[in-house]
């Protein structure tokens, strides 16, 4: 077996040469730290039969040492993201000697230990909803030297009895960016976060805190962490089923089969679509393969989009008090009206009261949020 820190340089070496990595602080960090500690087993889904295999790493080190992603524990509770993305957003953190840094979603501790190696565990604090997540971190990163404070909380409350912070990371998606974060964040310090307003509807902001409010712009390379989970998240509504003959049909021109895959597009979108609107794909009928696309919000409004286009026109199918292809239309035309801007763009500013996305400068928002 290929001894594992020939493989850890590998992985530096490969991140380097994709530009995920370029100071020598980090590059050391990810040769240092023995990543198949932390993650000894993970799962793999056969979404075929839909079951989750286990796989040790000791089988394939390899593969724990590639820029991959990989699910940790059945049912995908927990992840840990691909390296490549950990260290582009501790680069972009910023992170100096002597910070203090609080992450947000502890996972297999991958990212505490990379900031436990580049500026002192005793500078590195972590917060985890998952009790049994924090505990295997802890174990796991105490039996390769390192030691930072593990805490088993909300992520949402951050971690007060800690703080003041210079920098925040979350390694999980929130919908918007809770204030004690902002509050225990030092001035002039960042926070670092994946917006998502929804699944697929957001991305990277980094935020710079003046006073009582932080700002910035939106990262423009897209990425994507599971949603954080709260002690008492809500329950998925029940969707009722859709019947065609009571939905209005008519026709559409939009070339976006799967909008969540336009990023922008899909980010507007959710500035007006209803909380909790959901997607998916269905079929023509029971055992058909996926091919329609179907929105269906928790007032009972569903819309469903043909595959198959003709003449340049899908059939749409749509009902409810929200006309959600017709939002979905909109957020385009408002896209090409605006320029047709990429992520680089876009930005978001948050104080206690308020928090707004923006295209080019605060000033210029987009849609504002209580």
């Amino acid at each position: 077996m290929t001894d594992w820190t020939t493989l850890a340089a590998g992985l530096a070496d490969e991140l380097v040469r994709l530009g995920k990595v370029r100071s020598p602080e980090w590059q050391a960090a990810v040769r240092a730290v023995p990543r198949h500690e932390l993650v000894p087993v993970q799962h793999l889904y056969d979404p075929s039969t839909g079951t989750w295999t286990p796989r040790s790493t000791a089988d394939d080190q390899a593969l724990v040492y590639s820029n991959t992603a990989l699910f940790v524990l059945p049912g995908g509770r927990s992840s840990t993201s691909m390296p490549g993305l950990m260290t582009r957003m501790l680069e972009t953190l910023d992170v100096r000697d002597g910070h203090d840094v609080l992450e947000v979603g502890t996972g297999t501790g991958y990212n505490a230990a990379l900031l436990s190696h580049r500026i002192g565990d005793q500078h590195v604090f972590s917060v985890d909803i998952e009790p049994d997540l924090v505990q295997l971190a802890r174990e796991r990163l105490a039996r390769i030297g390192y030691r930072p404070t593990l805490v088993t909380a909300d992520g949402a409350d951050g971690l007060p009895e800690h703080a003041p912070y210079d920098r925040i990371v979350g390694t999980c998606s929130v919908p918007s960016v809770p204030w004690a974060w902002v509050e225990q964040v030092r001035e002039g310090g960042l926070i670092l976060v994946d917006l998502k307003l929804a699944p697929l509807a957001g991305n990277l902001v980094l935020l710079h805190r003046d006073g009582q409010r932080v700002d910035g712009r939106f990262d423009p390379t897209y990425a994507s962490f599971m949603a954080m989970r709260h002690v008492r998240d809500e329950p998925r509504t029940r969707r009722p089923p859709r019947d065609h003959g009571m939905a209005n049909e008519r026709t559409t021109t939009l070339d976006l089969p799967r909008p969540w895959e336009h990023g922008v597009v899909w980010f507007l979108a959710h500035h007006a679509l209803p909380h909790g609107t959901e997607f998916s794909l269905s079929g023509d009928g029971p055992g058909e393969p996926p091919r329609h696309t179907v929105l269906t919000s928790p007032d009972g409004s569903w819309c469903e989009v043909h595959a198959e286009a003709e003449d340049g026109r899908r059939r749409v199918h749509e009902t409810g008090a929200h006309r959600l292809w017709g939002t979905i239309e909109e957020a385009h035309r408002q896209w090409l009206a605006l320029g047709q801007p990429g992520w680089d763009r876009f930005g978001l500013s948050v104080t206690r009261e308020h928090q707004w996305t923006w295209l080019d400068e605060p000033g210029r928002p987009l849609h504002a949020r209580t």
